[in-house]
């Protein structure tokens, strides 16, 4: 299932960065956005429910409710674009999280069950996702310029979203 929710991440992350490089527009834009965004959390949902993942649920239920948040500003064509950042900002935080949780791994549990397995790829993607987020609340408050913003985009749509889905989707593991 999250491999299938990273691949349509991918069609709100490369939008976005295009429209950043003065490509598109913001309401077709903030359109596509809300449908990722909505996917995202209708994912986080199934992988918790259905997959009895709540872990990476958790990731994607915070980036679903920050494509959200972008769709709306996108859509509504707000001007004052801090409370989208302080989303994004939180975002960051959790993000960092989950980074040093996929780097060290979860506890081992009565069994020697882990919940948490160490993965130094997601670990990877997570600390991109961290940066991403990062330079969105940067961007939001006037500190970050758009189109390095959106060459970030670009680049972590390649190394955060297709090589991990498709890796796992085609050899059933990561690439490290």
């Amino acid at each position: 299932m999250t491999t299938a929710v990273l691949v349509f991440i991918s069609l709100m992350w490369f939008p976005v960065a295009l429209l950043f490089l003065g490509k598109g527009e913001p309401k077709g834009t903030g359109a596509a956005t809300g449908f990722v965004g909505v996917l995202v959390v209708i994912g986080a949902v199934l992988q918790a429910a259905v997959f009895k993942d709540p872990f990476v649920s958790g990731l994607l239920f915070c980036h679903g409710i920050l494509y959200c948040t972008v769709s709306y500003a996108l859509l509504t064509g707000i001007e004052d674009m801090r409370s989208v950042g302080n989303v994004s900002f939180t975002v960051a935080i959790v993000s960092i999280i989950y980074m040093v949780h996929f780097l060290v791994g979860g506890p081992v549990l009565e069994g020697g069950k882990q919940l948490v397995t160490k993965s130094n790829y997601l670990a990877f993607a997570c600390a991109g996702y961290a940066v991403l987020t990062l330079e969105v609340w940067l961007n939001a408050y006037g500190k970050f310029p758009a189109s390095a913003l959106a060459w970030s985009l670009i680049v972590w749509v390649v190394f955060g979203l297709w090589i991990p889905a498709f890796w796992l989707m085609a050899a059933g593991t990561l690439p490290f």
